[in-house]
């Protein structure tokens, strides 16, 4: 496959899939390649599942895209069923996590506005990730993904991960800040984890309520039903002002949203942001779809159950070389002692074992395999990694 037409934005690997099924993808010649990175934690119920795929099939033979200039009935009923799941008041869909974090530090500003703020900050963390639109990127901690776009570091101010004295701190020393956006579980940082657990979502939203602050997780990678709770929030008595997710929304199909309530809930009014295809018919319908698969088949309870399979098999075998694990559910880190040479580790994964992983932080193994994996499948991961591994720590 040639690949002269494309901007090199991507370091691409040299392999490409003609199909997928569950936790597995295919090679043109039918060979068969464990998923244990699911797109980056977007298929979270498998490749091509079936109730995902009528939908997407019905619907694309109905109605694609009318606008929103006019009712969508869909779109009705997945932002009904997405905001019984959150626990939120409403929600503007977009299409992808960018747009849904670009939505959320918009609310921010206006929020800042309505409130007589002239350089309003907007609280973000270290090794954090929010997208690569430019609001979105400046909210980024990776100096990569960063570097040369002037980013709008202004408007932030970035603090330590888990650290809460940190953010009572910087809300006795600035009095324009307006908001915390930050991620329950910090995926392309490292699986980082606070402390306390997601009590530190608790200990966040008291300091929002104290000062009058929007509270926003971007629960685009943590939410439905990653870390084995529709959003990873309510492992927690946190209640979000502002959420945003994508990912898994879709299963595959590009799709995210921005969920509000108490503060921010009538922050957007019509004309106050807008996109031409967010929330089409058949995007919505897809959200719908997975929505009802989500609450109705026991996938979040397996996706608990097999993600601590892997974590404590993993732990169990590979402790003696310093190893460790941490995450929830299906988003799952394996820890490798700092001097590790993970430079091949996804190449030798992929070539020796047939396992499609990625490396995340230096050196963290970030697994993100389907909720509904099975404990076969599950093995298998455990089998292959310690067949990696082994021979290389």
């Amino acid at each position: 496959m040639s690949a002269t037409y494309l901007m090199p934005t991507y370091n691409r690997q040299p392999i490409s899939f003609t199909r997928g099924s569950g936790s597995w993808l295919y090679t043109k010649d039918d060979t068969p390649y464990l998923d244990a990175l699911t797109g980056i934690a977007v298929c979270g119920l498998g490749h091509c599942h079936p109730k995902v795929t009528e939908a997407i099939q019905q619907q694309a033979a109905t109605l694609m895209h009318t606008s929103n200039l006019f009712g969508i009935d869909w779109q009705e009923r997945a932002g009904e069923a997405l905001c019984t799941a959150a626990q939120m008041d409403s929600v503007f869909f977009a299409n992808s996590g960018a747009e849904a974090n670009e939505a959320a530090l918009k609310m921010a500003r206006l929020y800042a506005h309505n409130k007589g703020f002239k350089r309003p900050k907007v609280i973000v963390m270290e090794h954090s990730f929010h997208g690569r639109t430019l609001l979105s990127l400046s909210a980024t901690a990776n100096p990569k993904a960063r570097e040369g776009f002037f980013t709008l570091d202004e408007d932030f101010i970035r603090l330590p991960f888990g650290d809460i004295e940190a953010i009572r701190q910087a809300a006795s020393d600035n009095d324009e800040i307006c908001a915390i956006l930050v991620e329950p579980i910090q995926g392309e940082g490292g699986l980082n984890t606070a402390a306390n657990g997601f009590t530190y979502l608790e200990e966040l939203q008291a300091v929002c309520d104290a000062h009058d602050w929007l509270f926003m997780l971007d629960e685009v990678q943590t939410g439905n039903g990653r870390t084995g709770k529709y959003f990873a929030y309510q492992h927690s008595k946190a209640r979000p002002d502002v959420l945003t997710t994508a990912k898994g929304l879709g299963n595959g199909f590009p799709v995210g949203a921005c969920l509000v309530r108490g503060r921010a809930k009538d922050l957007f009014g019509a004309g106050s942001h807008g996109s031409t295809y967010g929330g089409t018919p058949l995007a919505s319908r897809v959200v719908h779809s997975v929505y009802e698969v989500l609450s109705d088949s026991g996938v979040m309870d397996n996706a608990v159950f097999e993600g601590q399979f892997i974590r404590d098999s993993l732990a169990s075998e590979l402790q003696q070389y310093g190893v460790t694990t941490r995450g929830a559910g299906t988003m799952i880190g394996i820890v490798l002692p700092e001097d590790t040479d993970c430079s091949q580790l996804v190449n030798l994964a992929r070539d020796e074992q047939q396992l499609i992983i990625n490396v995340t932080g230096g050196h963290v193994i970030r697994l993100l395999p389907p909720l509904n994996i099975s404990r076969y499948e599950s093995t298998q991961v455990v089998e292959r990694l310690h067949n990696l591994l082994k021979p290389r720590l």
